[in-house]
């Protein structure tokens, strides 16, 4: 009987796959003309909603004056805007602007152009694999809660 891998070994060959399919699949972000960081950030506005300087700078794991400083560079490009609080007018939230879901949208579709363009050279059985891995990887990527 064969021996399985630990679930150590699992991590570790995942993470490294992970890593090396996704710094492929960036290298079509160099088409929205931004960098990693501001991509990112942008894309956190995006697809979570307006958020806070320290709610972004904490969910991107920067110190909040490199978050300003990012910031400033998508309110210059046009592509977030700083909002006032409805309940807290000292507060001010960032919003991505419709040039910015435009721009995400686009680097989104061309890294999953890429992506797909990769399934596309897998057979039927490598395919129908990675189809009912995602399910496994949707939940290992959410958020813990609790106990579950």
């Amino acid at each position: 009987m064969l021996a399985r891998a630990t679930p150590h070994a699992i991590a570790d060959r995942l993470h490294s796959a992970a890593i090396h399919l996704l710094r492929r699949l960036r290298r079509t972000d160099e088409a929205t003309g931004l960098s990693p960081a501001r991509l990112s950030a942008l894309s956190v506005v995006v697809f979570a909603g307006p958020r806070t300087l320290g709610e972004l700078a904490s969910i991107e794991q920067v110190r909040p004056p490199t978050m300003t400083h990012l910031v400033r560079g998508l309110e210059h490009q046009g592509l977030v805007r700083r909002e006032s609080d409805e309940d807290d007018k000292r507060v001010a939230r960032i919003r991505a602007t419709h040039k910015g879901r435009q721009l995400l949208e686009r680097g989104r579709q061309l890294r999953l152009k890429g992506l797909a363009e990769r399934i596309l050279h897998l057979n039927a059985s490598d395919v129908a694999a990675l189809e009912a891995a995602i399910p496994i990887i949707e939940r290992l990527s959410a958020e813990r809660r609790g106990t579950e």
